[in-house]
Order: structure tokens, then sequence, then C-alpha cells
């Protein structure tokens, strides 16, 4: 259940935070951080943000306690963070959903990402590639884009539901290869893989993580992976930008970001940017978000909102496409 917000508790909490002194300022962090995360313990999200939170206790001088705050496809823990914003020590991580097509997918999300949220920093991307049974006809994209395209709905591709981060990346392939593709929706995504292996469906966008083990017990072929150059975890999958007529600029990335209340004092943004920055950069944090299927990406504040405005326009438009189907 969402958490009731109002626009006027979020810009409460937001004059409280401007309020905040400079020597609060500088002495922060006065007490624990609680960094709020959308999705159950043990998800690959939950993980990502443990991974970050451990050191950034030890170098903050303060415990950083992750609440898991599940439901709405993450919105719940954007909510929460907003419902504590007046303390300055009430953060969120989130995948991209929340920012960029929450809105357009649901009644109401309660606050507005693009005043209600101050971007940190972009944490890490996971791409998805394109899978494929491996007794498929198809042993490469173009051979798949060359039938897709002799008739409309030809093929087929599995996702988790309408309007999942995989509906959603095969109709932004489709529109880029020119092509449309038929649309079985599943409930899981143990499901799709499933239905792929057995030939019940042509193919299905998932994560590196999930698919190449499929692919090394010889059950699964990937025909190219979603990323603007190739993968860490999957070196060896071609991207599928620049191939069977996909453009050059084709990119369509799972990301996580670490973000904070709008209002949140400039100092507190940057110093959170810095430190998190500094932890992404270690070889050791690197390889365990690599071994849960992330590459880090940390960049600046600015950029984050560069990728949530660009997000927000990419998928809105896919949106827009799909609802526009009969």
């Amino acid at each position: 259940m969402t958490i009731p917000m109002t626009r006027r508790t979020a810009l409460a909490g937001a004059l409280a935070l401007a309020a905040l002194p400079a020597a609060a300022e500088d002495a922060w962090p006065t007490a624990p951080l609680h960094v709020y995360v959308g999705f159950p313990a043990g998800s690959s999200p939950d993980t990502l943000t443990r991974i970050i939170t451990e050191p950034l206790a030890e170098r903050l001088g303060q415990p950083v306690v992750v609440e898991n705050k599940p439901g709405a496809g993450g919105v719940i823990g954007v909510q929460q963070m907003l419902a504590n914003a007046g303390d300055g020590h009430s953060f969120a991580t989130t995948i991209n959903g929340p920012l960029t097509t929450a809105a357009r997918l649901m009644k109401s999300t309660g606050y507005d990402a693009a005043t209600d949220i101050a971007p940190v920093t972009l944490i890490a991307t996971s791409p998805l590639v394109l899978a494929v049974s491996a007794r498929s006809d198809f042993t490469d994209l173009e051979s798949f884009v060359a039938a897709a395209g002799a008739e409309p709905e030809a093929l087929s591709y599995g996702s988790v539901g309408q309007g999942s981060g995989a509906h959603l990346t095969a109709e932004l392939f489709a529109d880029a290869a020119g092509v449309s593709l038929l649309h079985i929706p599943f409930t899981s995504y143990a499901e799709v893989t499933t239905s792929i292996v057995g030939g019940e469906i042509d193919a299905g966008f998932m994560a590196p993580s999930a698919a190449l083990p499929q692919v090394e017990a010889g059950r699964m072929r990937l025909l190219g992976i979603t990323s603007a150059e190739p993968f860490a975890q999957a070196p060896d999958v071609p991207v599928l930008a620049g191939r069977a007529g996909l453009p050059e600029e084709f990119r369509a990335e799972l990301w996580n970001a670490f973000i904070a209340p709008a209002g949140t004092a400039p100092a507190v943004i940057e110093r959170l940017n810095t430190e998190i920055g500094e932890i992404l950069a270690e070889p050791e944090v690197q390889e365990k978000l690599l071994a849960i299927g992330w590459q880090a990406a940390p960049g600046t504040p600015a950029d984050l909102a560069d990728r949530i405005s660009a997000d927000t326009a990419m998928w809105g438009a896919v949106i827009d496409r799909v609802e526009a189907k009969p």
C-alpha cells in the first residue's frame, strides 16, 4: 500500500532542510542515516545498496540504516524518504522506474520526481540481453530482425508484465528495428525463462546474471546486449546498437541511483556524492557489484538529473506507442 503523500508534506520537509544552519551543515551527519529501498531484503537493489552503505557508514562516522519498504515497483521507498524529509538524514536508493515511468504507469505516486527529488549520484547500471532458445533458428540479431520484419507480430517475446522494464525495452527495440513483436506477459522471470528455453515464445529481454547460467548450460543463446558498449559481466555478447538497422545511439539500461529530498543542503549533496564516488572507484566494490549484475557508474548530481530527464522522455514515448496499440 502506498503511503499517503501530499505536495504540502514534501514542501514542508524541503523547507525544514533549507533552514538548516550552516554550522549544522558543517557538523553533518549528526545522527544515523536512513536509506530507504523500495524492494525486499535480498533483492538486487537491496544488495547493491548494502554494498555501498557499509563503507559509507565508516566514512561518515555514523551508522547507515537500510530500510526496506517494498511495493509499487519501488515507489513506496521514495515516498518513505519524502515522509521523513525534515530530519536531514533520510535518503533513498532507487531503480529508474520510480523516477522515470511510475508517474505514467500509476494513478498517482504522491510526488513529482522533477521537483521533489534531489539527485545525488548514479550508482550503477545494468543492461538487458536479448535471449532466445539454444535450439532456435536465430543464430544472430540479423536473422531475428529479418524474421520479425517479415510479418507483424510473427515473433513473440515474454516479460513479467505490462509496463515492466523488459516489456518497455522490447518495445523500444522493436520500434528502433522497424518491426512489430507479440508481447506475452508472465508473472515471473522463471516462467519467461522456461518458455524461452522450451520454445513456447521466441525471445525475451532479461538481466545478464539471469541469462548467463542458461547459456553456460547450453539452453539459451544471446543475440545482443542493450548497453552502449560491451558489459563486463558478459564481454562476449555484442551490443545491439548499430546492428540490423538499429541506430548507433540505441541504449536501454536499468540503473540505480542515490537520491535525497529536494531542499537538501548543497553541502550534504556534495559530501554524499564525493564519498559514494570514491567508494565506487574501489576495485573490490566494483567486483561485488558486477557479481550481482551491476556495473559501477558514478557521476555528478547534474549527470543523474540529465539521465532522469532523458529516460523520462525516452520511456514516455515508448509508453505512448504501447498505449496507442489496438
